[in-house]
């Protein structure tokens, strides 16, 4: 295996995987400004299909949250990767909340 990465890429909404300089997953996410702060709605999780099963959805998806708690951010799950990821690692249920109507409208569509 390669030295695979987790990186932020904020100016494209996504944390991703770098495997020496190709993008091979991404976790996706908008910011919604809700009234306790930032809400970081994850809604999309990947990994290249040559990459599975090797559990790096997971490295990333953790780096992400990380990253979101350290930004002070709070996070919304809406990716169905992400809500089990939080189910089994309860040490975020602090830094969560509910997706609501207002998160999933501003998601792109399609």
């Amino acid at each position: 295996m390669s030295d695979i990465k987790p990186v932020f890429l904020p100016e494209r909404q996504r944390f991703a995987l770098d495997d020496d300089g190709k993008k091979i997953g991404a976790a996706h996410y908008r910011d919604f400004d809700g009234s306790e702060g930032v809400e970081r709605i994850f809604f999309h999780t990947t990994v290249d299909e040559e990459y599975g099963g090797q559990g790096l959805a997971g490295i990333m998806v953790k780096f992400a949250l990380e990253n979101t708690i350290a930004s002070g951010a709070r996070i919304v799950p809406v990716c169905p990767y992400v809500k089990a990821y939080v189910a089994k690692h309860t040490e975020y249920a602090k830094h969560l909340v509910e997706p609501e109507k207002h998160h999933l409208e501003i998601l792109p569509r399609g």
